[in-house]
């Protein structure tokens, strides 16, 4: 059976009016298999659910939808007018701590079969909804980067704040470390310690401690020294996907930069292991995912954090 993977590219639309609060977010996605086969004319169920502070914070909001996907397997829906199950949407504090969006998905439509698809900060909210829920306090979570940035040695791709008000973000390399590059050279079980979706750093130096270990694509970005940067290391699928949700905006940049590479239309390897000889790749060309034998070779391209 296929893998059923769907695309999260938040659309989120700032509105600097100060008129009517608008009680809803906008959400587009797009819902395929993991080998790119789309759900066209599908009916389908959405659970969202926001999450407070972190991607395993305390659950402030849950909501249904009932939609159909079109012919291309997109849908679109507004975050605050679905089916409430718990909380109250109109009453959530945006600018209190940051706010997580986990995504669930049903395709029998019959409500009772979610499998969830994927948790993921969201980066801003309508300013009307912000400047409600915080008395109207102007600029208190504008950011001082922004994405598609030139900073840090690459590219930003994501940003985020955390309880403190202090600011953070991901940075992709400006350009591919290999084309032909194997995962690891070792295929044994790393287990948990390769499996997560957010720590790629971890992911990358359980990789390294393997025994046997001799080659692999996390190696090669945990070596690297580039742009006065040597933090670097090999991304996560959820990194890969948030960098993916700004494709655009960071490969304009790219184009503009001397030496820079273009994040290419073919896999590239994430630093989540699949099981003892399988690893995740992620496909620019069209945002999905597959599983790859570990001695195959595949792009690598490095991110770190600030």
């Amino acid at each position: 059976m296929n893998r059923l993977l769907i695309l999260l590219p938040i659309l989120i639309c700032l509105n600097n009016t100060r008129g009517q609060v608008p009680q809803a977010i906008p959400y587009q996605a797009a819902a395929m298999y993991a080998n790119g086969q789309s759900l066209i004319n599908k009916s389908i169920m959405v659970k969202f659910c926001i999450l407070d502070s972190s991607a395993t914070g305390t659950n402030l909001y849950t909501e249904t939808h009932n939609t159909t996907t079109n012919s291309l397997g997109i849908f679109n829906l507004n975050i605050g007018s679905g089916i409430a199950i718990s909380g109250n949407f109109g009453a959530l504090n945006w600018g209190s701590n940051a706010k997580f969006l986990k995504v669930e998905l049903d395709t029998s439509a019959l409500g009772n079969n979610y499998s969830v698809i994927g948790t993921q900060q969201m980066m801003s909210v309508p300013y009307a909804l912000y400047a409600k829920s915080a008395g109207n306090i102007i600029g208190v979570r504008f950011f001082t980067h922004y994405i598609g940035e030139e900073f840090g040695g690459g590219i930003i791709f994501h940003l985020w704040k955390d309880s403190s008000g202090v600011e953070h973000g991901l940075i992709v390399n400006k350009t591919d470390l290999s084309a032909s590059q194997p995962w690891s050279n070792v295929t044994t079980l790393i287990g948990t310690a390769a499996q997560s979706n957010w720590d790629g750093l971890s992911n990358s130096n359980s990789i390294i401690a393997q025994a046997g270990h001799s080659n692999s694509a996390a190696a090669m970005c945990l070596n690297l020294v580039s742009n006065g940067q040597s933090d670097w290391y090999l991304p996560t699928m959820q990194e890969l996907f948030m960098l993916w949700n700004n494709y655009y905006t960071v490969v304009m940049t790219l184009k503009r930069l001397p030496g820079a590479s273009e994040l290419q239309p073919v896999r590239y390897y994430s630093s989540n292991e699949e099981n003892n000889s399988t690893a995740w790749t992620f496909n620019f060309k069209a945002g999905v995912t597959f599983s790859t034998i570990k001695t195959n070779a595949n792009l690598v391209r490095p991110i770190r954090a600030f």
